[in-house]
């Protein structure tokens, strides 16, 4: 009997993207125990790292960092392929797809905070969508919208605020990353 091994080895890259996503991850669990008045508001604080990975590290690097978040944080809730782990992931690709096309604005009017408050749209309308073909079959789903769109627009301002801050201050400690 002849063994096979196989080695993987891992890039700095590779670390990175695990060191991002290991903070995504964290803040996916610190807001999935913070209690809000309505089902599926939530402060996204995940998207903060997503957004600073998108700004330093490109738009790869930040697909890498949401996906990994999103079965990461299903595995450890125990929600992986329930209905709550399809939303999440439909909410991320929404928002990847807006920002693959977002980062190409002009950096002088688009950054953070619009990047931020167009993935949460984005992220809400996809979840939207994806509740009205699969889960709740009748197109009063979208009654709840204005709802979602005030807490999209909130959360989102706020989040890229706190992602911008993060950035001026990571600019200021090495000016050259």
């Amino acid at each position: 009997m002849t063994r096979s091994v196989i080695r993987l080895t891992a890039t700095p890259e590779d670390h990175r993207i695990a060191r991002l996503a290991a903070a995504a991850i964290g803040l996916s669990l610190i807001d999935a125990a913070i209690p809000l008045p309505l089902p599926g508001i939530k402060p996204g604080l995940s998207n903060i790292v997503t957004l600073i990975v998108l700004s330093r590290h490109g738009w790869r690097v930040a697909a890498w960092v949401s996906g990994l978040r999103v079965v990461a944080s299903a595995l450890l809730l125990g929600q992986l392929l329930a209905p709550g782990f399809f939303m999440s992931l439909a909410g991320a690709l929404s928002s990847l797809l807006l920002l693959a096309g977002a980062v190409r604005l002009p950096r002088r009017w688009f950054g953070p905070v619009s990047w931020s408050v167009l993935a949460a749209f984005a992220h809400i309308g996809g979840q939207l969508l994806l509740a009205r073909l699969w889960l709740i079959p009748h197109d009063g789903v979208f009654l709840l919208a204005p709802i979602f769109a005030v807490a999209a627009l909130t959360f989102g301002i706020i989040n890229g605020l706190i992602a911008a801050r993060l950035l001026a201050v990571f600019a200021l400690r090495d000016p050259h990353a």
